[in-house]
C-alpha cells in the first residue's frame, strides 16, 4: 500500500493542432468593403434625388437604361427592329428612323434622321433673319440726320424667343414723355414714326409695354399702375397714328415698376416703353 503511494503521478498532455497556419482568413474585410461601398451609393442616390430636377433625373435614368439605341440609326443588331426596343416610341428616346405608331401624335411622330424638325427649324432661321432685317433697318435710321441720331440714343434692340424687342428709355435732359405723365414729347413721336414706317416691312403682331422708375413709399398715391399703362397706350396711339394697322396690336400692358432694368430702382433709366414685334404664334 505504501508503495502505491510512492508511485509518480501520470501527466497527460493534449496538444491543441491549429489547421491553417495561424492565419484568422481576411473575408470579414471583404464584407466591410462592400458594406461602406454600399453605403457610398446610397448618400450619392439621396445626393442626385436632391439635388437634380426631375427632367434631370429622367435623362440620367435614360442614360442607364439598356434599352435604348446609341446610335441614331440602329443600335447594331441586324432583327426586326434594327437594334432598338419595340417600346422606344413610347416610353425611351427616339431612334429617328420612322413611325411605328398608327397614328402618332405630332409630339410622338418621328423627326427624320437627324431627330429634329426640319421644317420648324427653317422657319426658325427664316423668322430669326427676319427679325435681324427689321432691327438693321432700325438701326440705320441713326444716319440720316443730326436729328435721328439723337433720337436713336433712346433705343436699345434685341432678339429674343419672344421677338424683337425694341426698348425706348429716358435719357439724362432728355426724357420720353413730359414730367410724370403720359404726354409724349417730340422725341418720342420722332421715335414712334421710325418704328411703325419700319413695321411695314413685315406683318407680325406688336405688343407695348410700360415701364417707370421706383417712387417713394411715403406718398399717399403711388401712380405706377396708372402711369406705365397709360404711357403704353400713349406708344399704342403713336405708332398706329403712324400708319400701323390697329389689328396688329396684339396687346398694351403696364408693369409698374416691376422689372427694373437697371439695379438702382429709382434710376430715370427704368422709364422705358418696349415696342415687341412678337414671332408668330406668341402672344
Amino acid at each position: 500500500m505504501a508503495g502505491q503511494n510512492n508511485a509518480a503521478p501520470v501527466i497527460i498532455k493534449r496538444k491543441k493542432i491549429v489547421q491553417g497556419g495561424g492565419h484568422h482568413g481576411g473575408a470579414w474585410k471583404v464584407a466591410y468593403a462592400d458594406f461602406v461601398t454600399a453605403m457610398m451609393a446610397f448618400f450619392m442616390l439621396m445626393w442626385l434625388l436632391n439635388a437634380t430636377t426631375e427632367k434631370q433625373r429622367k435623362g440620367i435614368a435614360d442614360y442607364f437604361s439598356p434599352t435604348i439605341p446609341v446610335n441614331r440609326v440602329s443600335g447594331g443588331g441586324d432583327g426586326a427592329f434594327g437594334g432598338t426596343s419595340v417600346f422606344s416610341e413610347k416610353i425611351l428616346a427616339q431612334s429617328g428612323t420612322g413611325a411605328s405608331s398608327v397614328r402618332p401624335t405630332a409630339q410622338r411622330q418621328a423627326a427624320g434622321q437627324t431627330g429634329v424638325d426640319q421644317g420648324a427649324s427653317r422657319a426658325m432661321q427664316q423668322a430669326n433673319a427676319e427679325m435681324k432685317s427689321v432691327e438693321a433697318k432700325l438701326l440705320g435710321k441713326s444716319g440720316e440726320s443730326n436729328t435721328m441720331t439723337a433720337a436713336m440714343r433712346h433705343i436699345v434692340t434685341r432678339v429674343t424667343d419672344e421677338g424683337l424687342i425694341i426698348e425706348v428709355y429716358d435719357l439724362d435732359n432728355s426724357p420720353l414723355f413730359v414730367g410724370d405723365s403720359a404726354v409724349p414729347t417730340e422725341v418720342t413721336k420722332q421715335l414712334a414714326t421710325m418704328m411703325a414706317g419700319v413695321f411695314k416691312l413685315v406683318t407680325n403682331k406688336i405688343a407695348v409695354n410700360g415701364h417707370v422708375r421706383s417712387y417713394p413709399i411715403v406718398m399717399i398715391h403711388n401712380p405706377m399702375w396708372d402711369l406705365s399703362t397709360a404711357r403704353a397706350q400713349a406708344m399704342r396711339d403713336l405708332l398706329q397714328g403712324g400708319g400701323l394697322d390697329a389689328p396688329r396690336m396684339e396687346r398694351v400692358t403696364g408693369y409698374a415698376d416691376r422689372k427694373p432694368s437697371v439695379t438702382n430702382p429709382s434710376a430715370i433709366r427704368n422709364n422705358r416703353v418696349e415696342v415687341i414685334l412678337l414671332r408668330e404664334g406668341k402672344t
